[in-house]
């Protein structure tokens, strides 16, 4: 299926298509039509992002990535995580929000929007934007899966303590993520 959005993909309009490959659309396509030129987008494209399609852009009803995952019904808790992180972001650029040095994902945030702004400069194309920014949506899921799931668990990851550096932590949460 064909998706289309505005030019110059940024954090909602690249999280949004990362969620539509991996968990609506995998055989997505995705094409752009430059800002002030909606009208020009494919009638047979699933608009997402711009103004008056059922998956619109961010506003005071969430973001994009939010209306996606409530419309498809995605009820994943990582999902609920990440949601959270990509409307901080969105608040951070739009609205001023400063995360406190507590507010872990509010720091996410910031840090997922300074590699999004970077993306725009290294890359030109929306479309490689969003190929070489998947990696990073997949990083983060896999991390909050691994979170719920200790959670969930009342399990704890081994420390640096055995001298071998990272090794056993994250051979650790590897095999918690591998049984999920």
């Amino acid at each position: 299926m064909q998706w289309v959005t505005r030019a110059y993909v940024h954090l909602d309009r690249v999280a949004s298509p990362w969620l539509i490959v991996r968990f609506i659309d995998p055989d997505a396509q995705f094409c752009f039509v430059p800002w002030g030129e909606e009208w020009r987008r494919p009638t047979d494209a699933v608009a997402f992002a711009l103004p008056g399609a059922e998956y619109g852009p961010h506003d005071a009803n969430g973001t994009t990535f939010a209306k996606l995952r409530q419309g498809f019904r995605l009820a994943d808790p990582a999902l609920s995580t990440m949601e959270a992180v990509v409307t901080a972001g969105v608040n951070h650029v739009l609205h001023g929000y400063r995360p406190g040095p507590d507010d872990r994902l509010g720091q996410i945030a910031v840090g997922l929007l300074a590699i999004a702004e970077g993306m725009l400069l290294a890359r030109r194309d929306d479309a490689i934007i969003i190929r070489d920014s998947l990696v990073f949506y997949d990083a983060l899921y896999a991390q909050f899966r691994v979170e719920h799931a200790l959670e969930s668990e009342g399990l704890h990851a081994p420390g640096h303590g055995d001298g071998r550096g990272p090794t056993s932590k994250v051979d650790f949460l590897r095999g918690v993520l591998d049984r999920l």
